[in-house]
């Protein structure tokens, strides 16, 4: 670009070359040096080789509250500015638009996304200065960044990994305050209290070729929030294998563990830790485990009226099997858990076998299944048998002998919930049978299936009314009747409390077949899993799609979301 505007020749930037080698000089500061090269020069040809647009600070009058989301020593160290900020994306002046060292940090240390915009570096000085004043002298003088990534860098090959005690509830505070000078600790400690606060339910982290990454799943949707440096990552992931009480040196098979730590006064948090080998490292996925937002009250769960009665009066039978189905990450374990705590009485004997154990709850006796050293659910469920229980709750129907032994349970007096993995309520039938359990043995003890999706809920604060044509609607499912008189759909604008993606918290959209006698005739019969669908609709089932479709007439989500999260009713 310097030879293409003539401010050198192909020959010049040859000698520049040399020169910048035994100087140590940059081929810009050398331009400079000769007065061959202006600020605004670069700025243009920087704005050009980047693809981003160039602004002139002079001109520019910035909120005082964009300019508290940094500190000082950020600032002052990138040499950069805050300039503005729309919904969850911030916009930051740089000199230097190469540096993702700098926009890593920023969005680490904001939860914003990072725009970049180029401008002069004596504009942006002139600014830190009227804008952060003497702050900026007293940072730099202090060096003192809460979280740098260029510092970790330079310190990781003199790190000591200490194992903090998170079994006894160690302060994660006091870890970070006492590991001060191990950055991956940390760094590892910051990763863990950032999905506490964004309330995710999921940390990934995912080695690649050239680069490693940090994903959060929140509300069911992956957000992308760090890139600490690739050489890192070895170290990083350790770090957690430590905490977790994990083989270090073991890379070639997959591990389980957990991790519990404590946030100051609050209740323990644990989380459910995962190792897989992968061809360029090891990946690791964390599950959160908060106690706090487990949702036990059945009536908040999503149900509709009609549904919370058939699901109740299925559960409150004195035998029998009730079971949920749904994808990994569902609510189906939400689900079954509010349903324990309804029939957790003094007067009965629960009996869990889970894979693992999620949450303890008071009252219950829980056992977490160990396959390497033979307790399976098969086993548990036959040693549960013979410890007088009144409720069983197996946390999955695997297998035919699991599935068996489950039925002749339910049908011997005992209450059975589970949980299994199918698209909808009626393909659940369909699939006990290819497991190979006979057709009577499954009319004869499943009192109800329910099926489930979470979809994402419209954030309260910034929820406002959209236009959608009729049209869209009818393609959805919903009846004409139901529209008649007017109907109105929202979305989420984006604002600070939902990190601007419109949606905050989710609700389930819940298919509940109950298992009527036209149904067992059908089962009996031989139907398909469609025609069991048309005649439970017949009988009032409400589809996952229906369901779905009712809570977006009631302004609770959006399109986008039915779609995603339910399949059109054939």
């Amino acid at each position: 670009m310097l030879i293409k505007r003539g401010i050198i020749s192909l020959p010049e930037l040859r000698s520049l070359e040399e020169l910048s080698t035994e100087s140590g000089q940059s081929i810009k500061d050398l331009l400079f040096r000769d007065n061959r090269l202006d600020e605004n020069q670069l700025v243009d040809i920087l704005s050009e080789q980047y693809n981003v647009p160039r602004i002139d600070l002079s001109e520019l009058e910035i909120q005082q509250e964009v300019i508290d989301l940094l500190n000082p020593q950020i600032v002052s160290r990138y040499n950069v500015i805050p300039i503005s900020r729309i919904g969850n994306t911030l916009t930051v002046a740089m000199a230097d638009p190469s540096n993702m060292n700098a926009q890593d940090d920023i969005k680490f240390l904001t939860d914003y996304n990072v725009e970049v915009v180029v401008a002069a570096s004596s504009d942006i000085e002139a600014a830190i200065a009227k804008y952060y004043g003497a702050n900026t002298a007293k940072a730099q003088k202090a060096g003192d960044i809460t979280f740098d990534m260029e510092d970790l860098l330079r310190e990781v090959d003199t790190i000591q990994i200490n194992e903090i005690d998170m079994e006894s509830g160690t302060s994660i505070e006091d870890a970070i305050r006492d590991s001060g000078d191990a950055p991956v600790v940390r760094l590892v400690n910051m990763i863990l209290l950032d999905a506490i606060k964004k309330k995710a339910s999921d940390i990934h982290t995912e080695p690649y070729e050239k680069s490693f990454r940090v994903r959060l799943r929140i509300d069911g949707v992956l957000y992308d929030t760090l890139h600490p440096p690739r050489h890192m990552m070895d170290a990083i992931i350790a770090r957690f294998k430590v905490m977790a009480n994990l083989d270090i040196a073991e890379k070639r098979v997959p591990q389980d563990g957990r991790i519990k730590i404590k946030i100051g006064k609050e209740e323990a948090m644990d989380f459910r830790v995962s190792v897989c080998p992968v061809i360029f490292g090891e990946k690791v996925v964390l599950r959160l485990l908060d106690k706090s937002n487990l949702q036990l009250d059945m009536t908040k769960l999503g149900f509709f009226p009609d549904q919370l009665e058939i699901f109740k009066d299925s559960i409150h039978k004195p035998y029998g099997m009730v079971l949920v189905t749904g994808p990994t990450g569902s609510g189906k374990t939400t689900t079954l858990y509010s349903a324990l705590s309804e029939l957790n009485q003094d007067d009965v004997n629960i009996c869990t076998a889970e894979d693992p154990v999620e949450f303890n709850l008071e009252g219950i006796n829980q056992v977490a299944i160990r396959e390497q050293v033979g307790l399976t659910f098969a086993a548990a469920l036959r040693s549960f048998l013979r410890q007088d229980p009144d409720i069983i709750m197996v946390g999955e129907i695997r297998d035919f002998e699991t599935g068996e032994i489950g039925v002749k349970a339910a049908l011997t007096g005992h209450m059975v919930l589970s949980t299994i993995h199918t698209n909808d309520a009626p393909s659940t039938v369909t699939r006990l049978l290819n497991m190979g359990i006979e057709s009577f043995l499954v009319t004869s003890s499943v009192n109800c299936i329910v099926a489930q999706r979470l979809g994402r809920q419209i954030c309260k604060k910034c929820k406002e009314p959209i236009d959608v044509p009729k049209s869209e609607l009818l393609k959805l499912g919903i009846k004409e009747s139901q529209i008649a008189g007017g109907y109105q759909i929202y979305q989420g604008k984006g604002c600070e409390i939902c990190n601007g993606t419109g949606y905050k918290g989710r609700i389930a959209f819940y298919e509940v077949m109950k298992m009527s006698d036209p149904l067992k005739d059908a089962i009996l019969n031989g139907a398909s899993s469609m025609e069991l669908k048309e005649i439970a609709m017949q009988h009032g089932m409400k589809t996952m799609r229906i369901s779905a479709n009712l809570r977006l007439l009631e302004g609770v989500t959006t399109i986008a979301e039915v779609i995603r999260n339910t399949a059109p009713d054939e």
